[in-house]
């Protein structure tokens, strides 16, 4: 037994000494440091940059969509029955092309009856003024008195104001039915058809939205802590990814209103003509709001290595291979959020050095 025991205790002394000598416990260590090379690498001139720590712009994106400058809503001036809506969403229109049409029976009832009491009141007009003339006539041969003459005057002068108030009610029967033709008030493309044939239209309730495609811009909300920092006037950048298109714009208007639920204020930005750009399209405001100390080198020092992104650094004369961590870009200049220090040397790849 105890024979046994020697052997299993010989084997795990054996087995320990084994493991001693796979870790290189029997070398001779080095001990830790930085050993200095009496060459320092040559490198080609403009080659090297250092890290510059500065403050830089914090950029950020709120999204819009763009719309009209100009809207409007066709809509009816009488209470009519709608006969026909000529066009739908997404139609285009011409200036004083017919939208929609009213039922005209009712006013065209109304014009008879206007026209009959034009026709009476004419009637009544010229059998005074007829009178008129008669009594003037024996007025003059001293066969009538001043107080009859004065009389027919009068009555030749009610009858015609009668003519008058009659022809003013045609007129503004006759506009009544000019009013049963709805008509594009400019060329644009219809938004929205609110309403169908046979409905009642009433006066001031749309029929349908018609708006213009010269004049578009973004509409945005954004944080009114960003927003009080704008003005009119002031040049962002507009991204539209419809259209795969960045576009300087300006400022046009800043909402004083903020959102109690968001906080935002409501910014409109006049768009340049852009080909292809419509109401309704989806884009980015972008612009910087504050601003933060960083890191940053160009772009060009920046190698990728699979996901990897790494640089070469100077240190003591030799490049280092160091692994960095980027952020966003800034033209030709890329942020540094870690492997990096103010002040240290990185090594610009060949292709960039000039």
């Amino acid at each position: 037994m105890s024979k046994r025991i020697l052997l299993m205790a010989i084997a795990a002394a054996a087995l320990v000494i084994l493991l001693m000598y796979m870790q290189g416990s029997f070398e001779s260590k080095v001990a830790p440091g930085v050993t200095k090379l009496e060459n320092p690498v040559k490198l080609p001139p403009n080659s090297t940059v250092l890290v510059e720590k500065k403050q830089v712009d914090d950029v950020m994106a709120w999204p819009g969509t763009v719309k009209s400058k100009t809207v409007a809503n066709i809509a009816a001036k009488m209470t009519a029955r709608i006969l026909e809506i000529k066009v739908h969403a997404g139609d285009k229109v011409r200036k004083g092309e017919v939208i929609a049409r009213l039922d005209e029976r009712d006013v065209r009832d109304q014009e008879q009856t206007a026209l009959a009491a034009l026709a009476g009141a004419n009637a009544q007009a010229s059998k005074a003024k007829a009178d008129e003339q008669r009594i003037r006539s024996l007025f003059s041969k001293e066969a009538a008195t001043r107080e009859n003459l004065d009389g027919v005057v009068a009555q030749a002068k009610q009858a015609q104001a009668g003519v008058n108030q009659a022809s003013s009610v045609v007129n503004e029967v006759r506009s009544h039915l000019a009013d049963t033709l709805l008509l594009a008030p400019f060329d644009g493309t219809v938004v929205k058809r609110l309403q169908e044939p046979g409905d009642m239209a009433l006066p001031g309730a749309p029929l349908v939205s018609v708006q213009t495609e010269q004049g578009l811009r973004l509409e945005a909300d954004v944080p009114s802590s960003c927003a009080e920092q704008f003005h009119n006037g002031m040049p962002v950048t507009v991204r539209i990814d419809a259209l795969a298109k960045t576009v300087t714009a300006s400022i046009e208007e800043i909402s004083p209103e903020v959102d109690p639920q968001t906080r935002t204020q409501l910014i409109k930005i006049s768009l340049p003509a852009l080909a292809g750009l419509q109401p309704g399209f989806f884009g980015w405001m972008e612009q910087a709001c504050n601003q933060h100390d960083a890191l940053v080198i160009p772009t060009s020092a920046v190698q990728h290595i699979g996901q990897l992104e790494v640089v070469q650094v100077l240190v003591d004369g030799q490049p280092q291979t160091r692994h960095i961590r980027t952020a966003k870009k800034f033209s030709e200049q890329i942020e540094v959020v870690s492997g990096l220090h103010a002040g240290e040397t990185v090594i610009l790849q060949p292709a960039q050095v000039q």
